[in-house]
């Protein structure tokens, strides 16, 4: 066999029973075209150098229990694996390879897992080993952690039960979703203002008998119902209603703010209601405060800043920085019941907890960048119900359906419960950064989770059709949107996507175009609101910081992915007039999550990661459809898969730790008088005598 295995293991080999579960590690002496190097945590980094990649694991020292059914490790793979296959040895007959195909591509560490129930009956005895074969591709990379033999866990026994109702009952919804958001429904609600203590809602009837108001919660489908829990009825003058309700409702054991409803026509049968209006959600909301939209005067921004990181503070003056996104974990600080570290709050007359030390490191954060009129995008991260802070707050606003893959959940928005404690958070966060005083600093916008076309990973609510999926989003959305419009009339929510957009190496993944296309099909049917998009349109490879190289991209809006070399699409796909907000407004775009890599800190991989962002530069300076472009990483990471993407080293980097590369000295200097002095030293490089040559000037439509 070809050996290419050219760093070994230096942690501990062999297989050991703990924790209920069996520990693998992988054999040195027995591979074939790998490369295999082990990172900082014993973390396996894998690069393939043939068409046959597989490596070995050691021998079994004990007898495997049956239970110990499911094989599963963590991994980090930007580019997916078409497949990987486990072979079983020794071999035996009617023992045959087990293959998963398209395992998909993730840029955070999410668990692989298969079913080896059936092997098991034949393999598992003391000495049996394991062949794992990683696709049939060269030059594949791949981190893999955490190798294991385990149970079946309560969890994933809960989710395959409950499995096939949760398929019929989903394939009825959209069923059901696609007929509503097509119906063409001759009674319309028209308009639904919310004052401080009221509703006036307005609408149009022309025909059918017996037609009443309904109330839908963000906790209802509205096309499921056959009764809603408020209807008034409809008496309308000359085809016409206005009717006043009034704001808070006691309902389901809390005081519940009816700016999260929506409102629709319904007409009764018998016993029941059925829709005869598509539903509306509030149009225009009274805001505590009132806040002129400010634009920031550069698109120069920063990703995933803290004050709290071990780079300087300073770099927001030295880079020019004018916004920047702040990850918030709500279930990072939100606490169930009381204690001396946590801090009390009111929303609608209950009191709920916050951990007093966690948010006044969102204060730190936050006022540093008040105080030199910086623009905050803070985004929105719920964690799986295992690794919330507090249990109870994980198990309240955790997605029923979440699988344990993910490494983030959908909120629940299932449960009067859930909507009641996210809307709390949410109106937390809207009162405390609203403060005209900039007390506490300050939050402008908001992004919805992350990277939702990968929801698997990022934003996880079970295996869903994209339709679903977007039902639940919207909903997130339109709370996010509704809460922080009742403290500044100003405020975006933005809808967070990948730079994979009309295809995905991930079968679980949805198409960010199409998630688009849903999204304003829900804001034509149930009233427009101003969202966003935060697109992270980096190269091809997350690793390959040659962008000028990407090879899955056109310049059409049926492309595969928008990466750098075709952000013109993005630019040219958002000024459609079926796009603009009312059709008036081109929407907000923010490039809100880009980087490039440099593979090492040699001196020409530097080079590059500093030419693929003058590069990228150049393309988003001339394009005013988008508005904005924060840097990820800012500091190189350790939990980013191998990659190198910040502006800065790691801060424990054996050599200068934490210093700035040449990429940063590329972004300091966008905008300025040194942008040519600095970049032009790249043009050769990308293979440019000058920069108009990178800029696409052709027509950008759909696909011939």
């Amino acid at each position: 066999m070809r050996k290419t295995l050219f760093l070994f293991l230096v942690v501990p080999l062999g297989i050991i029973a703990q924790n209920a579960q069996m520990s693998l590690s992988i054999n040195p002496k027995e591979f074939n075209d790998v490369e295999l190097e082990v990172l900082n945590g014993e973390i396996y980094g894998l690069e393939t150098t043939g068409k046959d990649p597989y490596i070995f694991t050691y021998g079994l020292p004990s007898n495997v229990d049956n239970s110990y059914n499911r094989l599963a490790f963590e991994y980090f793979c930007p580019t997916g694996v078409d497949f990987i296959e486990v072979r079983f040895y020794p071999e035996r007959e009617g023992l045959k390879p087990k293959i998963v195909r398209d395992v998909g591509s993730t840029e955070g560490w999410v668990e692989f897992k298969i079913d080896l129930s059936e092997e098991l009956r034949e393999w598992g005895k003391k000495g049996d080993y394991l062949r794992l074969d990683f696709g049939a591709a060269p030059a594949l990379s791949i981190q893999i952690k955490n190798l294991k033999l385990r149970p079946q866990t309560v969890r994933e026994a809960e989710i395959e039960a409950k499995k096939e109702a949760r398929k019929k009952r989903e394939a009825i919804l959209e069923k059901n979703l696609m007929s509503y958001l097509n119906g063409n429904y001759r009674n319309k609600v028209t308009n639904v203002l919310v004052k401080d203590n009221k509703l006036q809602i307005q609408g149009i009837t022309r025909g059918g008998k017996n037609l009443f108001l309904a109330e839908v919660g963000p906790y209802e489908h509205a096309t499921e119902l056959k009764n809603f829990e408020f209807m008034a009825p409809i008496k309308p003058k000359e085809g016409k209603f206005d009717m006043s309700l009034e704001r808070i409702i006691q309902r389901h054991g809390f005081k519940q703010d009816r700016v999260l409803s929506k409102w629709m026509i319904v007409e009764k049968k018998g016993d029941s209601y059925r829709p005869v209006s598509h539903a509306r959600y509030a149009d225009s909301i009274v805001p505590k405060y009132t806040y002129p939209f400010t634009k920031p005067s550069t698109k120069k921004g920063l990703g995933g800043y803290s004050a709290n990181r071990d780079a300087p503070v300073s770099d927001l003056d030295d880079l020019g920085i004018t916004s920047v996104t702040v990850n918030i974990w709500v279930t990072h600080f939100f606490r169930s019941g009381p204690s001396s570290e946590n801090m009390p709050f009111e929303y609608m007359g209950k009191t709920y907890y916050v951990d007093k030390k966690q948010i006044e490191n969102y204060d730190k954060t936050l006022l540093t960048t008040a105080e030199r009129d910086i623009e905050v995008s803070a985004i929105l991260l719920v964690d799986k119900a295992s690794k919330a802070k507090d249990p109870e707050i994980g198990r309240i606003l955790q997605h029923p359906d979440c699988d344990p893959a993910g490494i983030y959940s959908m909120p629940n928005l299932t449960t009067p419960k859930g909507v009641q404690y996210y809307a709390a958070v949410l109106d937390f966060l809207a009162d405390r950064y609203s403060r005209p005083d900039k007390k506490f600093g300050r939050i402008h916008h908001y992004i919805i989770h992350n990277e939702v076309d990968a929801g698997w990973v990022w934003t996880n609510a079970g295996d869903k059709t994209a339709l679903v999926f977007m039902d639940l989003y919207h909903k997130s959305m339109r709370m996010s949107h509704n809460i922080a419009r009742k403290y500044n009339p100003s405020s975006k929510v933005f809808i967070s996507l990948t730079h994979y957009w009309n295809w995905t190496s991930n079968p679980k993944f949805y198409h960010s175009k199409e998630l688009l296309e849903q999204l304003l099909q829900f804001s034509k049917s149930e009233g427009d609101f101003e969202w966003a998009i935060a697109h992270h349109p980096y190269p091809e490879s997350l690793r390959e910081p040659k962008t000028w190289l990407d090879k899955k991209v056109s310049f059409d809006f049926d492309t595969q992915l928008i990466t750098f070399k075709n952000v013109e699409v993005l630019d040219a796909w958002v000024k459609q007039p079926k796009v603009l907000f009312k059709g008036k407004t081109k929407r907000l775009v923010y490039l809100s999550e880009n980087g490039t890599n440099s593979p090492t800190y040699s001196e020409q991989d530097l080079k590059e990661q500093a030419a693929g962002m003058a590069y990228a530069m150049k393309k988003i300076k001339y394009l005013d459809g988008i508005d904005g472009f924060q840097y990820h990483n800012w500091q190189d990471n350790r939990r980013e898969g191998g990659l190198r993407i910040g502006l800065r080293r790691f801060p424990d980097a054996t050599e200068n730790p934490g210093g700035i590369k040449p990429v940063w000295k590329v972004y300091q200097a966008f905008g300025t008088d040194q942008e040519d002095k600095v970049y032009d030293q790249y043009k050769e490089m990308i293979g440019i005598q000058n920069w108009n040559e990178i800029r696409h000037k052709g027509k950008i439509g759909k696909k011939n």
